[in-house]
């Protein structure tokens, strides 16, 4: 039997805060749910309260599969929490807790020793809005193997970002994800030449020596590109209830993919199946149906 590859989640962990009720969620550890259902070994390395909110998301995690020995606990700060504002079209809009425990991550050896098994580790920009935070976690990226797939979820929310934390993340990723609204910013902030889409990818890859590009474009689909292979696909149509959380399933199911060396049409469809699943739910982290939760099987290189 293969060993499941080993997949982190590193930055945010918190609570949404929507008009019904709180739920689960922080991109990272998102994704790190979504790793797990798709089979990986997936790890998150954040830090929670020393109050309920924090025992709530340990155990959601755990029950997730999850594994939460580098979630570090902050007797001084609280755990994270966001309100969101859900718009006519489903989208939401949010307002974020400042000084939260995982603004306060703190490094330790044992975090060394997790980022030198790491097959793959996602991270934002919200994630290092803090200078702690920030430290612990480029430290971390430069202790993963250069095999290692590190992916920046660009991820802008408010006020939380500026251009040198953008232009350090992409220094230290050997892979992006982004969405249609993302890609302008870095368009500007990195003088990417053209209004075409598939250049500009080609740019970013070339100019950050980025070994994958994921642009989503909401119910448009999403473009993979790839050592300068691209492929664009446009799933059919859900009925969205709400879209928390399906940016993060998707980067999940292309990380895995990716690792698994799948084509990129294969990833591409995946993921977009996944997300759309996951925007037809509500929450952020819906139990995926077996069908989804399966792999294709034929594998060729993207390494």
């Amino acid at each position: 039997m293969k060993k499941a590859a080993v997949i982190i989640g590193l930055g945010e962990v918190l609570w949404d805060v929507f008009p019904d009720g709180a739920r689960f969620g922080g991109a990272p550890a998102n994704f790190a749910c979504h790793a797990a259902s798709l089979g990986a070994e997936a790890w998150l390395v954040s830090a929670v309260g020393t109050d309920a909110e924090g025992d709530k998301a340990a155990y959601f995690l755990r029950d997730h599969g999850v594994c939460c020995d580098a979630l570090a606990t902050d007797a001084a700060h609280p755990t994270g929490s966001v309100q969101v504002t859900l718009h006519g079209n489903g989208y939401p809009s949010y307002q974020i807790m400042e000084n939260a425990a995982w603004d306060h991550l703190p490094w330790s050896a044992a975090l060394g020793d997790l980022a030198s098994r790491a097959e793959a580790v996602c991270f934002g920009s919200l994630g290092q809005r803090s200078e702690t935070a920030r430290r612990t976690i480029q430290r971390f990226l430069a202790a993963v193997p250069d095999t290692g797939l590190k992916i920046f979820d660009v991820n802008l929310r408010q006020h939380y970002f500026s251009g040198e934390v953008l232009r350090t993340s992409l220094e230290a990723a050997n892979a992006v994800k982004l969405n249609e609204d993302e890609l302008p910013v870095l368009g500007r902030l990195f003088s990417l030449k053209g209004t075409d889409t598939a250049a500009q990818l080609g740019q970013l890859a070339e100019c950050f020596d980025l070994r994958l590009v994921a642009l989503t474009l909401g119910d448009r689909g999403a473009v993979l590109f790839s050592q300068g292979a691209m492929d664009e696909f446009q799933p059919p149509p859900v009925s969205v209830v709400d879209t928390v959380g399906a940016g993060d399933s998707f980067t999940a199911a292309v990380v895995t993919g990716f690792l698994e060396g799948l084509p990129l049409a294969e990833i591409n469809r995946h993921a977009s199946a996944i997300a759309g699943f996951v925007c037809s739910r509500r929450g952020a982290t819906p139990a995926l149906p077996a069908a989804l939760r399966q792999r294709p099987l034929t594998p060729t290189p993207n390494h």
